[in-house]
């Protein structure tokens, strides 16, 4: 999952979303040093990306990628789920959409003091430029994609992968369809067992 799912699957618990936001940047043992929602955070995060990892319709739609991106499909595909979730009214109206995502940024924000920097770094642009609300927008997905691209070893070029995107688009919304209802539970059973340890 990306940064607008894992935002949402952290169910408006700042500490949890905290942890959430910051996991990927957070190795090893350094996890200790958090307070424990921030720790609960961590750990959903990491369990959210395995039930991904492992899920059929993820698996699925990176079938599509595989030929533009190889190994990297997973990320792509990450990318994709966070563009329909932005769209998805079963979730919020796009009129919600909009205030959901500054409340991330403003606890975001009064957390900095939490944040490993590169992460931190990230939170004014991030913000001035409201990436969680835009990942509605097709333009926006070109862009990450293209952000993908450029943090990767081998890639060179986002543009076949965005081509596929637009292609098989509602192949990959199917995927989404598929997937976000069985991920959502997850993660609510999950953080429950977390915070009752």
């Amino acid at each position: 999952m990306n940064l607008l799912a894992h935002a949402y699957l952290s169910f408006e618990q700042p500490e949890i979303l905290v942890g959430n936001m910051i996991s990927d940047y957070v190795k090893g043992k350094k996890q200790y040093d958090y307070p424990i929602g921030i720790q609960q955070g961590i750990r959903l995060h990491r369990a959210i990306d395995q039930f991904t990892d492992q899920h059929s319709a993820t698996h699925i739609g990176k079938q599509v990628f595989k030929s533009a991106v190889g190994t990297y499909a997973g990320a792509f595909m990450d990318v994709v789920y966070d563009h329909f979730l932005a769209l998805d009214t079963n979730e919020l109206s796009e009129i919600e959409w909009q205030p959901y995502t500054q409340k991330v940024y403003a606890h975001l924000e009064e957390n900095i003091h939490y944040l490993p920097e590169k992460f931190a770094a990230q939170i004014p642009h991030m913000s001035t430029h409201n990436w969680l609300f835009h990942y509605r927008y097709v333009g926006a997905i070109d862009k990450s994609f293209g952000g993908l691209v450029r943090r990767t070893k081998y890639l060179t070029d986002h543009k076949p992968a965005f081509e596929i995107f637009e292609s098989e688009y509602a192949f990959l919304k199917a995927q989404y369809e598929a997937f976000f209802p069985d991920v959502k539970k997850f993660a609510q059973i999950e953080l429950a067992r977390l915070q009752n340890q």
